[in-house]
């Protein structure tokens, strides 16, 4: 069941919205703030319905935030009442997948949900053989390939995409998880201190916590499901990727 995150400061809406995306065989999340939004992306959505003028946190602010600094390539369909040609090449340019106007018809939304999940499907599956085609050759489970690639089982890490797979199932990873899922498992069996990986993935970043790498990783291994516990803590020093614990 294809999961739909609704973010509209208007409850009526929302409720109406969420009524028949349900009916229509979706399950439906709403969040009627940017703020809100930004919490629920903690899960897993195949798609965004996403107003433009919100209190706070526009639309447009939000997607950008979540294109640059979540990594996040989830569809977008924006609905608003702004309708302007120079308000739709705006949302396009920031990664939107379609633009639907106020007042729409609720056959309209559906229709288009169903067209924007089917292209990103395909889109994803192509991906997938993609990358599988490049790494089938490779025999050993945990391997780095032309420095992009990497393979653990079904798990595929592409660097030149910024993005990570299980079994076909692309996981939603801030940019920060990413580097650091990459960074050590580039470097399997290999311990990283806290501190290279500060260095490798916040750089100069000053606002950086001491245990900022710790919260990272535990959601990192979270997401990671069964791949998790390959990413170890070596008596408090550092992060090794056990490639060696791998079947």
């Amino acid at each position: 069941m294809k999961k739909i995150l609704v973010v509209d400061d208007e409850e009526d809406l929302c409720e109406i919205l969420s009524f028949n995306l349900k009916s229509a065989g979706y399950q439906v999340d709403v969040a009627y703030s940017a703020e809100e939004a930004f919490v629920k992306l903690k899960n897993r959505y195949d798609l965004l319905l996403l107003d433009v003028m919100m209190t706070g946190i526009s639309g447009f602010k939000f997607a950008e935030l979540i294109r640059k600094d979540y990594n996040n390539d989830v569809p977008i369909i924006f609905i608003t009442a702004r309708d302007s040609e120079l308000d739709k090449l705006s949302g396009f340019r920031l990664g939107a997948d379609d633009y639907i106007t106020k007042p729409f018809s609720v056959k309209e939304v559906l229709a288009r949900v169903g067209a924007v999940l089917y292209r990103s499907k395909d889109r994803l599956e192509k991906e997938i053989e993609n990358l599988k085609r490049e790494s089938e050759s490779k025999s050993n489970p945990v391997e780095e390939q032309s420095g992009q690639i990497i393979t653990i089982a079904t798990l595929i890490i592409n660097n030149h995409t910024k993005s990570a797979f299980i079994d076909k199932e692309n996981l939603k990873l801030t940019k920060k998880e990413f580097e650091i899922l990459y960074a050590l498992a580039s470097k399997p069996n290999k311990v990283l201190t806290r501190s290279e990986i500060f260095d490798l993935v916040w750089r100069k970043e000053a606002y950086v916590l001491d245990r900022t790498v710790d919260v990272h990783i535990a959601r990192l291994r979270k997401k990671l499901d069964i791949y998790g516990k390959y990413i170890t803590n070596k008596f408090g020093y550092g992060y090794c990727f056990e490639q060696d614990e791998i079947n």
